[in-house]
């Protein structure tokens, strides 16, 4: 019983290889899987935005967060035509999210258009294996310009702009159409960014049956915003919170699978099991913060070392390098390495569309963006699935998930932020049973909140509102 038990053992072991050996050689082909976004619910609770006295006041942000359900919630999609328009198609996160809504919408019967609005010049290996793709899956991707794209606009009983830029997509090919088809649009948003409130792209944006956008907070800015610099408001806005998929819970939930994706990672990484990983999985740019993780990093290996703190070999690392094309960013990353002496203890990843592994092999996220944040950051959410704490920026969608103290620990972005990173990193590096608390606190928030049946019950109930509104104003 026991030589079968361990054959057994071994056979699922060999089984789980192979994956991660198919995981690691589609990660070499595929550039890296930026989940901003995200990509916000909490009460069926109606929040209205203030009101201003030279404006009639904002249409209301709608927080919708029913029971946990299945596919099943966007039935009523069935044969509907679906046009949905993405600015490009990459590996980024409002493209990936644009294509997770057509699969949604291809399982229950309807019908989907995919236009990408922007295509590089020359030919580009991830667009036509994104493509085909969507093909494989049912979805029809047809030329962003052309009558077939007018024909297909005012057919559609429903049309999804994704991000702001896709907004110039209306003028630029429905021309004298664009009245007739606004009044059935879902604007998609997920920007943070200032440089995207430009008339050009978000004129028509008033005027849309209604707006999603992944975060409360990324809502309010978009409210004042847009308010405040372009004297617009904002059509009725719907909070929508993304989620888990299935997949990615499988493999999250999966010791055996865990275990041997930890052990391969950590091998290839020249990390034993028993070392303590502190990792940042965002494309590597100025905005996410990778420069100021690694100087808390480094400040934190000297705290150790001063105090003599007791703790397992420590490492960092930055996943969503770009070995092929180093920026002046990047290059600046592995100078201040070199020059702090910490080869041996920070590791450059390259980007890559399979996150599972690195989330099964490491003890702590980072998550360090910038600025106004992350929209939603849909990474963070994957983290929680593995159990694993959050050490993130007190700014954008990440405010949403994390629970200070509970799920993680919080600090302000900017190099005034950097000295609390360096003490929430040495306080999870020295408090075993506190980070793996963590953990499993973050997994629990996860499981009654961030899941996919949770964003596709949301996005039902969005969905069926736009098109009884898109519905009622073709009868008037």
């Amino acid at each position: 019983m026991a030589k079968q038990a361990s054959n057994a053992w071994i056979m699922q072991k060999k089984k789980w290889s192979l994956v991660v050996l198919a995981l690691f050689s589609l990660s070499t082909a595929m550039v890296f899987l930026m989940r901003t976004a995200f990509d916000s619910c909490n009460a069926n609770t109606t929040a209205r935005f203030e009101h201003d006295n030279n404006r009639v006041a904002a249409p209301a942000v709608i927080r919708h967060d029913g029971a946990a359900a299945g596919p099943s919630s966007l039935r009523f999609m069935k044969s509907k035509l679906v046009l949905l328009v993405s600015h490009e198609l990459s590996l980024s996160g409002g493209p990936l999210l644009l294509m997770e809504l057509a699969f949604l919408l291809r399982g229950v019967g309807s019908e989907v258009v995919w236009i990408t609005s922007q295509k590089p010049p020359e030919s580009d290996e991830v667009m036509y294996s994104l493509e085909n793709k969507m093909l494989d899956r049912g979805v029809q991707v047809l030329s962003a310009k052309g009558q077939k794209a007018i024909d297909t606009a005012l057919k559609a009983d429903l049309v999804v702009l994704n991000t702001a830029v896709a907004g110039k997509w209306l003028d630029a090919v429905l021309k004298e159409n664009v009245p007739r088809v606004l009044p059935k649009v879902l604007w998609w948003i997920h920007e943070m960014r200032g440089h995207y409130f430009k008339v050009e792209y978000v004129k028509h944006l008033p005027f849309v049956a209604g707006a999603m956008i992944d975060s409360h907070t990324t809502a309010e800015y978009w409210k004042n915003r847009t308010r405040e610099r372009l004297g617009i408001k904002m059509p009725k806005t719907y909070v929508v919170h993304l989620g888990n998929s299935k997949e990615l819970m499988e493999v999250a939930e999966d010791s055996v699978s865990r275990r041997v994706l930890r052990e391969h990672v950590r091998e290839s990484l020249g990390v034993r099991n028993e070392d303590l990983l502190f990792a940042i999985i965002n494309s590597v740019s100025r905005g996410k913060g990778q420069d100021l993780f690694l100087r808390a990093f480094d400040e934190s290996l000297q705290i150790i070392k001063e105090k003599k703190l007791q703790v397992p070999s420590m490492h960092a690392v930055i996943v969503g390098s770009d070995m092929d094309k180093q920026t002046k960013f990047e290059t600046e990353l592995r100078n201040f390495v070199i020059e702090k002496k910490l080869q041996d203890c920070v590791h450059f990843v390259n980007k890559t569309l399979t996150v599972a592994p690195y989330l099964a092999s490491i003890d702590v996220l980072v998550q360090n963006s910038q600025a106004r944040g992350e929209c939603f950051g849909r990474i963070t959410i994957e983290a929680m699935a593995f159990q694993l704490p959050v050490l993130g920026t007190a700014a954008g969608g990440t405010m949403e998930i994390v629970v200070n103290g509970t799920t993680g620990l919080l600090h302000p972005v900017g190099k005034e932020g950097v000295s609390s990173l360096t003490t929430n990193i040495v306080k999870l590096a020295t408090h075993v049973e506190r980070r793996l608390t963590m953990g499993k606190k973050g997994y629990e928030r996860m499981k009654e909140r961030f899941l996919e049946p949770h964003m596709v019950q949301r996005i039902a109930f969005v969905l069926r509102e736009v098109l009884l509104k898109a519905k009622s104003h073709a009868n008037s």
